[in-house]
């Protein structure tokens, strides 16, 4: 038996080392929703670049208008951890239309704002993310087995603090399948809103779903199409 405990512990230790040395997997997804009564098609794609850095795009868009963001990072193997290099914000449509470019010169510890030309001091101890880059983070510290979560995000202008934690897990259903998913909860200050969002467990944290409560009222995304590393994803 003691012979087949220090087994076992070995084997942990080899599989938390494979995990925690993950590089981030590329995906290419798809998400529906309906809000006041108009259809959101939201695209979300995680893609490798010839010099090794990562860029993820996110897509939103319905007949009121369009949001388009991307973040281009590079990866951190030895801190895993997400370094943003640079952001990009575009929303036509919604009200009044809005562009925006963050560049992170980690150099010279600070980033800045094209548009307003104005800068920030970036605290590398605070590891700082941009307002997409953070959602790559979050799945790779649930892949190294986190329960809690903190991310400082810059707008260029100020820090905003987000916290999140493990609530659990739940068995889903989805136009893919039924699968099983870790659901994290954003802690607000705010009790008049609740976000949650679910990761399909057994493939690398995918965003299966998103979930925002408030008055009582509550708007969700799904998933409708995926793929993990180039291979399309038929059925959970």
């Amino acid at each position: 038996m003691a012979g087949l405990r220090w087994l076992t512990g070995i084997l942990a230790l080899l599989i938390a080392s494979f995990v925690e040395a993950s590089e981030p997997s590329l995906f290419d997804n798809q998400y529906s929703a309906k809000l006041y009564g108009f259809n959101i098609l939201v695209t979300s794609r995680l893609s490798a670049h010839e010099n090794g850095n990562y860029q993820f795009y996110f897509d939103a868009k319905a007949a009121l208008g369009r949001i388009t963001e991307t973040s281009q990072f590079k990866w951190n193997e030895k801190d895993q951890q997400v370094v943003p290099l640079l952001y990009t914000y575009k929303r036509a449509g919604l009200g009044k239309s809005r562009d925006q470019t963050l560049n992170f010169d980690w150099a010279k510890h600070e980033v800045t704002d094209a548009q307003k030309g104005t800068h920030q001091v970036l605290d590398v101890a605070r590891k700082v993310q941009d307002s997409l880059s953070y959602q790559v983070q979050l799945r790779q510290d649930l892949l190294a087995g986190k329960k809690s979560f903190h991310y400082a995000i810059t707008n260029g202008k100020k820090f905003r603090n987000y916290k999140f934690e493990v609530a659990g897990e739940e068995v889903l259903e989805t136009p893919l399948g039924k699968v099983t998913a870790v659901k994290v909860r954003r802690i607000q200050t705010s009790e008049d809103r609740e976000t949650y969002a679910w990761f399909a467990k057994d493939f690398q944290y995918l965003l299966v779903r998103l979930q925002q409560e408030e008055n009582g009222s509550a708007y969700t995304i799904y998933i409708s199409k995926a793929s993990l590393n180039g291979k399309a994803i038929e059925h959970f």
